[in-house]
């Protein structure tokens, strides 16, 4: 048996780094595949089914089984969908195990956070914001791993489930130490929970932290070439400075934050925000859109982290099954924000249609600003 906490942390690390290899391999590879737009929509949303169904099942039930078994389980079903992505050219296959990639996603996404908050007792959020930078880290390797593959990108896949199932063997072996709960049924904590007013704001703000994030990342360079005159090349460097800055600020503001400080925080980058997406997509792109990008990038990183960590804190007794709510969240917003942009885009001109972003980053700041005192009081309690 393994019972080291350092391998059971990098391990949680390990398992977001091959989620955001998961979350990417679509978008990178679908030219190599050859794949329709239609297509790719259909794999991404059942992806989306998928990850939902696991990541609200895997919080509730970590709740009660152990963490590391249910890592297990989630590595042998992603490591098998990473095998078998397009071994086989049938379309209809092909959605099923997209489905199977979405829950392996969903169990390490449900599970890995609820697993660190029990075994470190301080600077948990910390460890959370590093959690979530690996999945950045794992979309921006994959992205940068396929230029070279380029039509032999069959073989990343291969390698990256040889690595989940390498990962499987150590949760299987991993014994942790987790904290002691005596939970109600599953039924009356999710009724509690629902009806908890602060519940359904962090519920909200995480689809708007992940409907900004993957709406401008799809957005950004287009609009730079439509509103102002910008190339393809420093379209993609905008780009890629708004990725930059969401590493940067999963790190940064992880190391920095302590538990007390997380609303304070959650403010002064929910206001931070607003500002600075409202310059991003108000003001003709142009060179000052370069620093804007990056610190919009950095505001926005911590957001879902620091959620994350503040429900777990505040629900200690039912970490898993609120953490598993709120990520809920994630495909949630990352798709129904990119299909209202969609849909504004028909209709209105682009630099009008994504006014949408600061509008959603105003309302995110406004919600945990109208409760400050129920977040506050709490926190400061911790």
């Amino acid at each position: 048996m393994i019972k080291s906490k350092l391998v059971a942390t990098i391990s949680a690390f390990i398992s977001m780094f091959f989620l955001g290899i998961g979350a990417t391999i679509v978008g990178a590879a679908a030219r190599n595949i050859g794949l329709e737009a239609y297509q790719i929509g259909l794999l991404l949303g059942l992806q989306n089914i998928g990850f939902m169904i696991a990541v609200a099942t895997s919080g509730a039930l970590s709740d009660t089984w152990k963490k590391p078994t249910l890592l297990f389980i989630g590595s042998i079903v992603l490591g098998a969908g990473f095998l078998t992505f397009y071994m086989y050219p049938n379309f209809v296959l092909n959605m099923i195990v997209m489905l199977f990639i979405g829950m392996g996603m969903g169990t390490y996404e449900g599970t890995s956070d609820a697993m660190l908050l029990d075994l470190h007792e301080s600077r948990q959020n910390m460890y959370v914001n590093v959690n979530h930078f690996f999945v950045t880290f794992g979309s921006l390797m994959i992205t940068t791993y396929l230029i070279f593959l380029q039509m032999n990108w069959r073989r990343s896949m291969v390698q990256s489930a040889a690595g989940v199932c390498a990962l499987a063997i150590i949760f299987i072996l991993l014994k942790i130490k987790e904290k002691p709960v005596h939970p109600e049924p599953l039924g009356r904590r999710l009724r509690f929970l629902l009806k908890e007013r602060r519940v359904l704001i962090l519920f909200v703000a995480s689809a708007i932290a992940v409907g900004l994030e993957g709406g401008s990342i799809g957005i950004l360079t287009t609009y730079m070439m439509e509103s102002g005159t910008f190339t393809q090349i420093t379209s993609k460097i905008i780009l890629l400075l708004f990725l930059v800055g969401i590493a940067i600020g999963r790190l940064m503001v992880g190391i920095m934050t302590e538990e007390r400080q997380m609303y304070r925080n959650i403010l002064i980058l929910g206001g931070s925000g607003a500002v600075l997406f409202s310059l991003l997509y108000s003001i003709k792109p142009s060179q000052v859109s370069y620093p804007i990008v990056l610190l919009a990038g950095i505001t926005l990183s911590a957001m879902l982290p620091l959620i994350i960590t503040m429900a777990g804190l505040l629900y200690s007794d039912m970490t898993g099954t609120v953490i598993g709510i709120v990520k809920v969240a994630i495909p949630i917003g990352g798709i129904l924000i990119p299909f209202i942009l969609s849909g504004l885009t028909r209709y209105l001109p682009l630099n009008i249609a994504v006014k949408l972003f600061p509008l959603l980053s105003i309302l995110q700041f406004i919600l945990f600003l109208s409760s400050r005192k129920s977040f506050s009081k709490d926190i400061k309690n911790l």
